[in-house]
């Protein structure tokens, strides 16, 4: 579970911004009534999900992209050689592109609470530290800074035999690797369970599988899928899924002689076929006769099914895209009755702005202040605001400043079209 992300210097975002998975103080009727939002980790109440809002380019999708790419960091880092130009664009004003780019999370893993974070370029990794909570009290796992001296000795503090030789695999680390990566790589016991929470337990987007792990879970949930399909007015009744391996042409390079060609292989390819209600005996070609928003659906709601199941977290961007607003409430309803998985989303959709389906905590805000960065805070923020008051109103009417100012007069309309 994740309870807390700090990000800054990543694409709009320029000073740190917070986003707070633990529940505020809330004692209102209303929060009361939504108790199945929230679960608890010892003393601490954490939220299930969140809803990021705000204007086009006010740098909702730039938080999401900066964790995904974070979270890439962990598990991928270790691949990196000495040309690695790390995928990311810190803040282009106010110098911000000659700073470093730093990234926090306080997360749960198998019972025990972390405290990971790293700072880096866009050509290398500066700075590292890894804290847990092993009974109750932070202890030091490992501290890196690369600009404390020369040797590896200067730059790595360990705690007391957390890791096994853990200078063995600092020397094996490179300023273009996270330690923790490459420690996974090494087989050290701790780092290997941050890697799988990275790798396997905060998910980055929906449908983010290959062929082979989409058949794993299709056999696994496949009762599961239709029973989610059907609870949300879809007529399929039946799925069947196979891999067919085709003979076909794949691109080859030759780097010695600079020559492309391509060359015989065999190809997997999934093939789904779904039955309708109205004649079960007559199949449809998924890919190619669903439409969209069925796709969509069918595909999230697989990712979904297994994210709620083994309590991990899942990381959308504009959740409701090819969506009927009742499917996005759907999705968000099943992690309420979830145990302990988390959803992290933006969305457009303002029906969802209601104190009767999210707590204030839950409700956060993309802003894109004078200097051209984005800002992000929640509804908590706003004590004056009543939970009587129409929130879905109140944001249209720019009440969090979040919406964009759009100057629609027939005036200017006719000077855009020329009359």
């Amino acid at each position: 579970m994740v309870l807390e992300i700090r990000i800054s210097n990543f694409f709009s975002i320029s000073n740190e911004i917070i986003l707070d998975m633990r529940a505020g103080t809330m004692n209102n009727a209303k929060s009361k009534l939504l108790e199945n939002n929230i679960f608890r980790y010892n003393d601490i109440e954490v939220l299930k999900s969140v809803a990021i809002y705000g204007a086009n380019a006010s740098g909702k999708s730039n938080i999401i992209k900066a964790i995904r790419f974070c979270i890439a960091m962990v598990y991928d880092s270790h691949k990196h050689n000495e040309s690695t130009v790390f995928n990311f664009k810190p803040f282009k004003f106010k110098a911000f592109s000659k700073k470093p780019s730093s990234f926090f999370i306080r997360f749960v893993t198998e019972g025990i609470e972390y405290k990971y974070s790293f700072t880096l370029t866009q050509t290398e990794i500066l700075a590292e530290s890894l804290y847990y909570y092993p009974h109750g009290r932070e202890a030091k796992i490992f501290v890196r800074d690369e600009r404390a001296g020369m040797s590896k000795k200067d730059k790595y503090s360990f705690g007391s035999s957390v890791i096994k030789r853990p200078f063995d695999v600092a020397e094996s680390t490179s300023n273009k690797t996270l330690f923790v990566s490459r420690a996974s790589q090494m087989d050290r016991e701790i780092p290997k369970t941050i890697f799988t929470f990275f790798h396997s337990l905060f998910i980055q987007r929906h449908s983010n599988y290959g062929i082979s792990n989409i058949d794993s879970l299709m056999s696994i949930y496949k009762e599961q899928l239709l029973t989610a399909l059907q609870l949300a007015d879809s007529d399929i009744v039946e799925i069947k899924h196979k891999i067919v391996k085709e003979k076909g042409k794949k691109l080859r390079a030759n780097l010695d002689t600079q020559e492309a060609f391509f060359e015989d292989d065999e190809m997997e390819r999934l093939e789904i076929r779904t039955f309708h209600r109205y004649d079960p005996k007559v199949s449809f070609d998924f890919m190619r006769e669903e439409s969209d928003g069925t796709k969509k659906l069918f595909f999230i709601m697989l990712t979904v099914l297994d994210t709620v199941r083994k309590n991990k977290t899942l990381l959308i961007d504009e959740l409701e895209d090819s969506l009927h607003p009742k499917i996005t409430d759907y999705i968000i309803q099943i992690f309420n009755a979830s145990d302990k998985a988390q959803l992290i989303f933006s969305t457009h959709s303002t029906h969802l702005l209601d104190l009767n389906k999210f707590r204030k905590d839950q409700i956060w805000f993309a802003n894109k202040i004078e200097d051209g960065s984005s800002d992000l805070y929640s509804l908590y923020d706003y004590g004056d605001f009543r939970d009587t008051m129409n929130l879905e109103k109140a944001y249209l009417q720019g009440r969090f400043d979040s919406i964009p100012i759009v100057d629609s007069s027939i005036q200017n309309l006719r000077s855009i079209i020329g009359e």
